[in-house]
């Protein structure tokens, strides 16, 4: 059983930061728009909210067997937080999901870092990616697409489950 960590992600335009308490502040800002939860329900997180979610999260997964890594997104030319990705990997497989606040859509940033994240994850002991996402949320379907996951006939909760198996590594 391999425990991950979350490590700073570098790419042209974001760093992907782990996840701190501290990032609740301003993060809970760019999540704010209600819009955010048309596919996922439930309303924005209030500061305090949120920052009881990263405390949880920080923590780490109560399983040892499965690893909860997030990073927030900042976006380096504006100095500031735009979204999240996230992983959860249990054994071979991790889950991935991103959301990227309403002002900064539309610019790549959530393609962008989901790539990233999958790359990081080829450096990791997983062999499978997968995401799920909503039949009618076309944007995070380009987003997987372009991280190079397809969609499969399997549905959880309402949502196609994605997929990406991944290279074995090099020798």
């Amino acid at each position: 059983m391999t425990v991950l960590a979350a490590g700073r992600i570098d790419t042209d335009r974001l760093e992907l930061l782990p996840l701190r308490v501290g990032h609740a502040g301003e993060m809970a800002a760019v999540l704010s728009d209600p819009a955010l939860h048309t596919f996922t329900g439930g309303i924005p997180d209030t500061p305090e909210a949120l920052r009881s979610r990263y405390r949880r999260l920080t923590a780490g997964s109560p399983d040892p067997a499965v690893s909860w890594l997030n990073w927030v997104i900042r976006l380096r030319a504006e100095s500031c937080l735009t979204g999240t990705v996230q992983a959860t990997a249990a054994g071979p497989v991790a889950e991935i999901a991103w959301v990227v606040g309403t002002p900064w859509q539309g610019r790549g940033i959530a393609t962008e870092a989901a790539r990233a994240l999958v790359t990081w994850l080829t450096r990791q002991p997983v062999h499978t990616v997968i995401a799920h996402i909503h039949p009618d949320h076309h944007a995070s379907a380009a987003v997987a697409t372009a991280a190079g996951l397809t969609p499969t006939a399997v549905q959880h909760d309402g949502e196609i489950r994605w997929h990406r198996e991944m290279p074995p590594p090099p020798c």
